[in-house]
């Protein structure tokens, strides 16, 4: 149940209500938005009487929430979260950013080169694997701790923020340390012991749908974060799993309209892994952007044909380069920043 306060409330009338709420045993998450404040009543809420509620002078309107995530829901929090990553700022109206970089971290000469070559073209974060978790045990897994570093490393060459994947929580603390955007994969979507720790992070955290997830699978996974205390969650549709075999994965496009129409938080799109053809990047994007996206993560590699993953559908610089003047040619047509 939600609380809606009228404009202009005064914090002394809000915390009476705050009071009242809590005499009847539920816990109020308050949110303090541009023209409303809004209280999330947690709890029973069944005890609750609306009518009773309306009676305040200074309450607007009291409505149920009937999806089982609450803090992820709009309606508990009506205006968009955005998400502040060094200069990027995702989820920001009119805005659309673009991470970019490889799906593994290979080596340093590599990851220079690419970082370098992306920052150029105007992607704001730099996204690269140290931890890859792969279907066969016996393909390349990534440097790990070395990896890491690496990244670090290319942070430092160029300012840009990096994203990288978490495996496990035993590395929540590392990630916490040295990480600017913790990912969580598609198979990870539902490790709920590694959301609950990251709900304790202040990392922001990109949240991959999980390869055959609902869209309120994937919400209640953000709910995970969002209940430990981390509002800083970024949503990223990667495709699902479908009987389609011709393509890797099948882009739900329209799971980011439904996305935004139920949630507050912001949804980016994985258009490398959605077909897992580097030729279906360029056109995946440009819809991404049209249906609304806030931004992309796109692999990008420096010598695609030699990578130790999934080099069939990374761009090579030149590529990546060439789509970023075309996304920003239609950004402006369509009244989008990048």
């Amino acid at each position: 149940m939600v609380v809606i306060m009228k404009p202009g409330t005064k914090k002394e009338d809000v915390n009476s209500v705050v009071t009242y709420v809590k005499g009847m045993g539920l816990d109020v998450v308050l949110n303090q938005g541009i023209n409303y404040t809004v209280l999330g009543l947690i709890g029973d809420t069944g005890k609750i009487d609306p009518d009773k509620l309306m009676l305040n002078e200074h309450v607007d309107r009291v409505m149920r929430i009937a999806e089982p995530f609450k803090k992820a829901s709009r309606k508990f929090h009506p205006e968009n979260t955005v998400v502040k990553v060094g200069d990027a700022e995702i989820g920001r109206d009119k805005g659309f950013t673009v991470i970019a970089g490889p799906c593994s971290v290979e080596s340093e000469a590599q990851m220079t080169e690419v970082a370098n070559g992306v920052k150029k073209s105007g992607a704001k974060l730099l996204r690269g694997g140290a931890y890859k978790p792969r279907t066969s045990p016996y393909s390349f897994q990534g440097l790990a701790l070395e990896g890491l570093e690496i990244l670090k490393e290319a942070r430092e060459q160029t300012g840009l923020p990096i994203v990288t994947e978490i495996m496990s929580p035993a590395l929540v603390e590392r990630f916490e340390r040295d990480v600017d955007v913790i990912q969580v994969g598609a198979r990870n979507m539902q490790n709920f012991d590694l959301l609950k720790e990251l709900g304790k992070c202040s990392k922001p955290i990109l949240l991959k749908r999980g390869l055959s997830a609902t869209i309120e699978e994937w919400l209640m996974s953000a709910e995970y974060i969002l209940a430990g205390g981390n509002e800083n969650v970024i949503l990223c549709e990667r495709g699902i799993r479908t009987f389609e075999t011709y393509t890797r994965n099948t882009l739900d496009l329209s799971a980011i309209p439904a996305v935004k129409k139920l949630s507050h938080l912001p949804v980016i799109v994985d258009p490398s892994h959605s077909a897992g053809m580097s030729w279906m990047v360029e056109p995946l994007s440009l819809a991404a952007m049209a249906v609304g996206a806030d931004g992309l993560i796109i692999e990008v590699h420096n010598c695609p044909e030699k990578a130790l993953c999934d080099g069939a559908q990374s761009l090579n610089l030149a590529q990546f380069d060439s789509l970023m003047k075309k996304m920003t040619g239609m950004g402006r047509n369509i009244g989008l920043n990048i």
